[in-house]
């Protein structure tokens, strides 16, 4: 086996940081010690297979992107990232692990879906995967089925109070799986609109003669999104399950979130960075049908509504506790462009995986969130949440060599011609400038990117089963 020392890099965690040398044994980081430690009497930079020098350096835990959809079939056509392209793009970025989501669509049974995904990502990934289970279809076979799912290494399922006819969930379909939920321990993510009444605002404002893109975060109003949050805290409060809401968008959704924890009820959310960055008017509003590469669902909010702003403080507060991407890629040629003339065709989705931590990061250098913050909302949290923590998202014996050498002095300059590596024709984040450099990528040991050079291998990555969450109660 290889062994690694990373030296004179200050290593930060979500409590704290220091000046430390990590040793790396195999896949497996053995020790964090001081600069020019010696173990065991041993002079450890003569005696490793490898020193990677990270003087003026961040080290940290891998990202853990735990919102992600490679591959996923959604109107008319799938989402333009393999597992292999897809995975390979996170590691660019310093994303280390991905949970993606395995569909069970109407009429399936629940684990002839989880073994697509299994099928469809199996040595194909260039880092760790896991999965979530989408319940599709809330019956009693699959109630049965979720029982198992635990077993699987699944310990997360998700619903939908969109999108009807494709995935939606009752108020009944709810309450079973809720149910489900409280006695398993297995957590409920939410897609948290009111799909139904979303679907009449479509209707009406495409007669009315209102097709472009931006009318998608018209008929998405905040009011669809803060509506159904609160439904969701409520049934959740009635079942005693676990909720976490994903791809919070609106600052009125935070508000419901927060004051159900506030009153002690275990809910959580996710944002993304399209909600902390992009904006209805500046993005789904561009001209012609360019807003077509930033629709997804949640929409984009109104910046003058403070939407933005206000993510970034629930960050700064937890009421927002981590940040994933939702990456679910289409290409404007052949995939977007099905909605033209019909913003309700384009297919919802943002290609972020490669740049979630370089936009996260451009956070810190602006005062937005401190250090540590950055990493416990892109590593350490998500591990927490999802049940990874101690072998994901910490730099300690035991863990899994996943780390990440970033170089605060570097830069970072985003566009389709530059740095992109997701499979688009285009990117979502032309132009945005990353006072910060990813430069050194391990995923359990070997190092898959170097100095904007790609080291790694399709199949490296590898299957990892989760446990329960840390944040149960």
């Amino acid at each position: 086996m290889t062994t690694t020392l990373i030296t004179g890099g200050t290593v930060v965690t979500a409590t704290g940081r220091s000046k430390a040398d990590v040793l790396i044994d195999g896949e497996t980081i053995v020790a964090v010690l001081e600069p020019g430690s010696r173990l065991l009497g041993t002079d450890l930079p003569a005696s490793v297979d490898r020193v990677i020098d990270a003087t003026g350096k961040y080290v940290i835990p891998g990202g853990i992107d735990a919102h992600t959809h490679m591959e996923l079939p959604f109107g008319g056509t799938a989402a333009s990232d393999t597992f292999e392209t897809g995975t390979r793009a996170a590691a660019w970025g310093g994303t280390t692990t991905i949970i993606d989501f395995a569909v069970q669509t109407y009429g399936q049974r629940v684990f002839d879906g989880l073994a697509t995904w299994h099928q469809k990502a199996a040595g194909n990934c260039a880092i760790d995967y896991a999965f979530h289970q989408i319940i599709g279809d809330v019956n009693a076979d699959s109630l049965q089925a979720m029982d198992g799912l635990l077993a699987e290494g699944v310990s997360s399922f998700k619903l939908f109070m969109a999108y009807p006819g494709v995935f939606y969930s009752d108020d009944a379909q709810i309450l079973r799986a809720m149910q489900k939920s409280a006695d398993t321990g297995l957590i409920t993510m939410m897609h948290a609109e009111n799909g139904p009444a979303i679907d009449v605002l479509v209707e009406q404002l495409l007669a009315q003669g209102k097709t472009d893109p931006y009318y998608h975060g018209v008929a998405r109003a905040w009011q669809m999104e803060e509506e159904a949050t609160h439904r969701a805290i409520m049934i959740a409060n009635l079942t005693g399950a676990p909720l976490y809401v994903v791809h919070v968008s609106a600052r009125q959704a935070v508000e419901q979130l927060a004051a159900a924890r506030d009153n002690g009820q275990n809910v959580f959310g996710e944002t993304c960075p399209q909600y902390l960055y992009l904006s209805l008017e500046e993005n789904l509003g561009a001209p012609g049908f360019e807003g077509a590469k930033w629709v997804c669902s949640t929409p984009l909010r109104s910046r003058a509504e403070g939407h933005q702003d206000h993510m970034w403080q629930s960050l700064r507060t937890n009421d927002i506790q981590m940040v994933s991407t939702d990456h679910c890629p289409f290409c404007m040629k052949g995939q977007k462009d099905l909605g033209l003339g019909n913003f309700s065709k384009i297919p919802n989705g943002i290609g972020s995986v490669e740049h979630r931590m370089d936009l996260l990061y451009q956070g810190v250098v602006n005062g937005r969130i401190t250090l540590e913050r950055w990493v416990e909302i892109t590593s350490t949290t998500p591990a927490r949440m999802f049940g990874l923590y101690g072998k994901k998202g910490v730099i300690q014996p035991g863990a899994d060599g996943d780390i990440v050498i970033y170089d605060p002095n570097g830069h970072t300059s985003i566009g389709y011609e530059k740095t992109h590596h997701m499979n688009m024709d285009h990117s979502a984040w032309e132009g945005y400038e990353i006072d910060g450099h990813v430069d050194t990528v391990l995923s359990r040991g070997k190092v898959v990117i170097d100095h904007n050079e790609y080291l790694g291998a399709k199949g490296d990555g590898q299957f990892v089963k989760r446990g329960l969450s840390q944040y149960l109660i």
